[in-house]
């Protein structure tokens, strides 16, 4: 039986990889992500903020995010991804702590810029990680996940934060959970290896398939890009290549309504409800248990039929279809409350296949850089949407308005990924022809 189909492989690299990956990015998300209670809960009034520049607080981080995005890609890559996110966790947790120090809006607009510069490199770096440890056919797996720290995040930091601000205000929320980022030293260097040929915990039957598979595929893929085209690539056939341009732009729709979704969402359901903030934290977490649902699910039957792209549209679709139809029942409280629960299966399950289709588009060697550039000028959504949001309520005294521009883009991001080529809806994979030795 060849080696990739025993099912003896150990199967070490699911417990020592994923978890500190989660458990990093939970923090990491927690920290850009609490400024929506600290809103919420005061710091609005207490700094003299409009809602339009609490958006702008809330969605200028993804220009700082924009920064280390490409740079991190490609030391991952070719690089240590180990040592450079040790580094970003340094940056992020102190920026977090001194948050709570600030004293006006510039502040704390100068204080979100830098802490998206520090946690930019975090994801395409982690991205890479992953992709140096799980084969094609389990990475869909393995980025959902992944991925599930995004509603995890929220799931277990939303309560807490929520009663944090409740309790002794949005300042204390900022110096707790930056001190709790710094911590994570004691988690990542014990537990990441860069990749399976520098581990020293795994078993020599769980090296020997991951190295030969792993390089049988990348091997495939450096043969199958050279046939296309025989002159090689370069950073700048990389920059005009229209799959690049097309995975951004429907990024940018994906992470407008899904940050626009999670910023605002607290205060949406506090004004839904009329609850208290510790009750909305509780509340806000059930659509974030929907998520994990989404992201598996997506995750497993994108690995089943190889269609990355259909998966990733679905998504889409879904995300901006439900959130839609939760704004047509607001005198149905609980009606609008289980439709933005339903909402959330779809909030994070479009990543997982869609974060498996760089390394079928773009040679090895480029796949990493490729992530950092999709996701640095993807996540300028995550600008676009809160503020878009903020400006909307602003303008009209209804968020409403802002939810329609939303999941109108969310649905365009599903049109557009229907514009990728064959082989991310499994066809032509080259990888299907890899012979393991």
């Amino acid at each position: 039986m060849p080696l990739a189909d025993s099912p003896h492989i150990p199967n070490g690299r699911w417990l020592r990889i994923i978890p500190p990956t989660i458990v990093i990015y939970i923090i990491a998300y927690m920290d850009r992500m609490n400024i929506s209670f600290a809103i919420a809960g005061g710091m609005d009034k207490s700094l003299g903020l409009s809602m339009t520049t609490s958006g702008l607080a809330a969605g200028i981080f993804f220009f700082g995010y924009m920064v280390l995005q490409i740079p991190a890609g490609h030391i991952a890559e070719h690089g240590s991804a180990k040592r450079f996110i040790l580094w970003t966790i340094v940056a992020w947790g102190g920026l977090s702590f001194l948050t709570a120090f600030v004293q006006n809006a510039w502040q704390l607009l100068g204080m979100r810029f830098l802490l998206g510069v520090a946690e930019g490199g975090i994801y395409p770096a982690i991205l890479t990680v992953i992709g140096n440890w799980f084969p094609t056919k389990e990475i869909g797996r393995a980025n959902a996940f992944f991925l599930m720290s995004l509603p995890l995040s929220t799931l277990m930091t939303n309560p807490v934060s929520g009663w944090i601000v409740a309790n002794y205000g949005w300042r204390l929320l900022f110096m707790m959970e930056g001190g709790l980022s710094l911590a994570l030293i004691c988690i990542w260097l014990p537990m990441i290896s860069d990749r399976p040929e520098e581990a020293k915990w795994i078993s020599e039957e769980e090296k020997k398939y991951l190295v030969e598979t792993l390089r049988d595929e990348k091997t495939n893929r450096e043969i199958s890009f050279k046939q296309s085209n025989p002159r090689g690539w370069s950073y700048r056939q990389l920059f005009a290549d229209k799959n690049l341009w097309l995975m951004v732009l429907l990024f940018i729709c994906y992470t407008s309504g899904q940050y626009g979704y999670s910023i605002w969402l607290p205060t949406l359901i506090r004004d839904l409800t009329g609850k208290s903030l510790t009750t909305v934290g509780w509340l806000t977490a059930l659509p974030f248990i929907s998520a994990l649902a989404g992201l598996y699910f997506f995750g497993a039957l994108s690995d089943k039929t190889r269609n990355r792209r259909l998966c990733t549209a679905l998504s889409l679709a879904g995300f901006g279809g439900c959130f839609w139809l939760a704004t047509l029942f607001p005198q149905h409280v609980w009606l609008s409350f289980a439709l933005l629960v339903l909402t959330g299966v779809f909030t994070k399950s479009m990543q997982s296949p869609f974060w498996a289709m760089p390394a079928l588009l773009f040679p090895p060697g480029f796949a990493g850089a490729t992530r950092g550039v999709i996701n640095a000028l993807g996540n300028l959504g995550g600008f676009l949407g809160p503020t878009l949001v903020g400006w909307f309520a602003t303008m009209t005294g209804n968020m409403r308005f802002g939810i329609y521009a939303l999941a109108f883009l969310l649905l365009s991001g599903a049109a557009i990924t229907m514009l990728l080529p064959p082989i991310t809806a499994g066809k032509s994979d080259p990888v299907e022809q890899v012979t393991i030795r």
